[in-house]
């Protein structure tokens, strides 16, 4: 990997310790549903993690009619993009938690919006423009995780403000174009992979300028970065400062990752 993460991570497989079993499912044929996903196994996810994290990638809008009743009933009167969206998540997910042995487990939602993983798994889903991924690791080797990803260009200067520390805005400023909304799109992009990541461990609501990015090279195309906080926050309790993670750009678009070891 070549990049840190926080503690200590040991390569295995990612199926080498979970049991492969089948969940229960009675409203859908459940051999159906695995056969039609049109979501498949993605390298790019899971290269921004180490070995143990599967990442699984859909470019196609979601299809809602291959939802589980029980993942169909969040939809309520949302809006086509909205359901194409979170249809797209949850076979992500599906994809990627087969790998694990989950076969027929409908992604339920929790109170704060989270999906609600099987008991063995940790996961992040993450969607834009053209394309939804979803990555999943096991529990025991991992505490938390975080992906997103984003379109280079949609980061306007109008928005920096919103998402972007002093430090970060006189940075940006200063680069040229394409440089300029590459990283501006990293800075956002990575901020979000944090947010996910931190919040499942400490369930606290952070802002965009409560952190801020190390600046890497401005004409990368891939390698890691660094978030170090402004103030205390309450992850600062569980973790080394500052919080690893991993970027690549692929075309027009950018895809960030962080996870946090469960030691």
């Amino acid at each position: 990997m070549g990049c840190p993460t926080v503690g200590d991570v040991h390569p295995t497989s990612a199926t080498a310790a979970v049991p492969t079993r089948q969940v229960p499912y009675s409203s859908v044929n459940e051999r159906d549903v695995h056969r039609n996903n049109p979501a498949g196994l993605s390298p790019l996810l899971a290269g921004l993690f180490p070995p143990g994290v599967v990442g699984a990638e859909l470019r196609i809008a979601g299809d809602p009619s291959l939802l589980f009743p029980e993942e169909a009933q969040y939809l309520g009167g949302a809006v086509p993009k909205r359901i194409q969206e979170f249809a797209a998540g949850r076979l992500c997910a599906r994809r990627a938690l087969a790998e694990f042995g989950f076969t027929g487990y409908p992604l339920r939602m929790n109170r704060d919006r989270r999906p609600q993983w099987p008991a063995p798994v940790i996961g992040s889903i993450s969607h834009t423009a053209g394309m939804c991924g979803a990555v999943v690791a096991r529990q025991r080797q991992f505490r938390a995780i975080g992906l997103d990803m984003e379109i280079v260009g949609r980061v306007t200067p109008e928005i920096w403000p919103t998402i972007c520390t002093p430090e970060e805005t006189a940075w940006l400023a200063a680069l040229r174009e394409p440089e300029q909304s590459r990283c501006a799109a990293l800075i956002f992009s990575a901020k979000e992979s944090f947010y996910k990541c931190q919040y499942s461990v400490t369930q606290q609501w952070l802002e965009f300028d409560d952190v801020t990015l190390d600046l890497p090279a401005s004409d990368a195309s891939a390698g890691c970065f660094a978030l170090r906080p402004r103030r205390r926050i309450a992850l600062w309790e569980h973790v080394t400062m500052p919080l690893m993670g991993r970027f690549e750009f692929h075309g027009s678009l950018i895809v960030t990752g962080m996870v946090l070891d469960a030691r």
